[in-house]
């Protein structure tokens, strides 16, 4: 099934960024510990990965909805250098998956890393998100050796972007 969505730049304390960071965090580390995540281990996520650098100029923050308004997911972009920037936040909500929106997702990051002057987008992930590691692979990444030390990341990609 293929929806229409709009993705657009949303500014990371907009109400709907907010909730949808939230959700985002809530299902990795859900994921991540096995078991629900509790709001204090999500505030302390909120707190530990800031998205505050996600907008202009350092950045870029999008939110992407469905026809009637409903968010359906978000992505991120942070400038790491001239050239270089940081792919990361990439989300879909679970009943909008299997539509395409995630590439969609990742590739609106990818114009706005660009109009943010980068060259190379690259990002890390974990082994159990074997879901996003696929989606990565599929549009156009490739694994890379180690390029930071993040507790959490055990998988690197990078992408020259055209």
């Amino acid at each position: 099934m293929t929806t229409t969505w709009t993705i657009t730049p949303t500014p990371v304390d907009h109400p709907d960024s907010r909730a949808i960071l939230r959700e985002y965090l809530t299902d990795i580390a859900t994921r991540y510990w096995g078991r629900p995540a509790t709001e204090v281990e999500v505030d302390q996520a909120l707190a530990e990965a800031p998205s505050a650098d996600l907008e202009p100029p350092t950045g870029a923050f999008l939110v992407a909805r469905l026809p009637d308004g409903t968010v359906a997911g978000c992505a991120g972009t942070r400038v790491v250098r001239p050239g270089l920037n940081e792919l990361t936040k990439v989300y879909v909500r679970p009943a909008h998956r299997g539509q395409g929106g995630g590439a969609r997702l990742v590739a609106a990051a990818e114009a706005a890393a660009r109009s943010l002057g980068a060259e190379t987008l690259r990002l890390d992930t974990r082994r159990d998100l074997v879901e996003a590691r696929a989606l990565y692979a599929r549009t156009g990444y490739t694994e890379v050796e180690p390029f930071n030390d993040d507790k959490y990341a055990e998988h690197w990609f990078s992408k020259t972007l055209g």
